[in-house]
């Protein structure tokens, strides 16, 4: 089975900065992408950030410039900062990882369960 834990999430002020983790573990020959998602009240989920295993990356338009996505691939991690909050950053933000596990021939989809990112004053 594979397993994403992510950390992280919290309440800061507008203005202010958090970061995200998300480890990836158990049967895994690899990973072909890990993001993350958000999804607010009554909203639906939506792409955040997404980093493939060769580096390249891709953002909403509404967090160019304030988050940045990164990923350590030997500690099958992947991370959000998140500088430059606004109340409409609040979110429960979900990893997301396309992982090909050991002794098969497909990619799944698998998730992570989420963590809290509040910002308020």
């Amino acid at each position: 089975q594979v397993q994403l834990v992510e950390s992280g999430g919290g309440l800061v002020q507008p203005g202010g900065s958090l970061r995200l983790s998300c480890v990836a573990s158990g049967s895994i020959f690899s990973i072909n992408a890990m993001g993350w998602y958000r999804q607010a009240p009554g909203k639906q989920r939506e792409l955040v950030a997404v980093i493939s295993s060769g580096g390249g990356t891709r953002y909403a338009d509404s967090v160019k410039g304030r988050f940045t996505i990164s990923s350590d691939n030997a500690k099958n991690s992947v991370y959000l900062q998140m500088n430059s909050l606004k109340p409409e950053d609040t979110a429960v933000y979900y990893c997301n990882a396309d992982i090909r596990r050991r002794g098969v021939f497909y990619d799944n989809d698998y998730w992570g369960q989420g963590t809290q990112v509040t910002v308020s004053s």
